[in-house]
């Protein structure tokens, strides 16, 4: 499962709605890059795909494929707005290094 702030939670609803894209859900996925070997995906999406999980938590659907299900399981996905920076930020138990700026990371 994938946590949701309340945050994060906000953020998502006013860009989807400012998107025009009200009932999408959040898709957050990996894949090969960054500094750390693997970087976080996030977009928000209306069409499920073959193989997706699903997961609702704090009114938020999220959804990852397969393949990143295993590096994502745990995740908090936050919303920071602080002096570091602005933006979803992903708050993962099983990455064991992230880069300085946190978009990346290994197992």
């Amino acid at each position: 499962m994938i946590t949701v702030t309340e945050s994060a939670k906000k953020q998502a609803i006013r860009l989807m709605e400012d998107d025009g894209k009200s009932g999408f859900f959040i898709r957050v996925g990996v894949e090969g890059g960054g500094c750390s070997g693997l970087m976080y995906q996030l977009t928000f999406d209306n069409e499920r795909k073959e193989g997706d999980s699903s997961f609702e938590d704090n009114g938020i659907e999220v959804v990852v494929d397969n393949k990143s299900y295993l590096y994502l399981l745990g995740t908090t996905l936050d919303f920071s707005g602080g002096l570091n920076g602005k933006g979803f930020v992903f708050k993962n138990p099983n990455a064991d290094r992230t880069c300085g700026c946190g978009e990346s990371f290994s197992v």
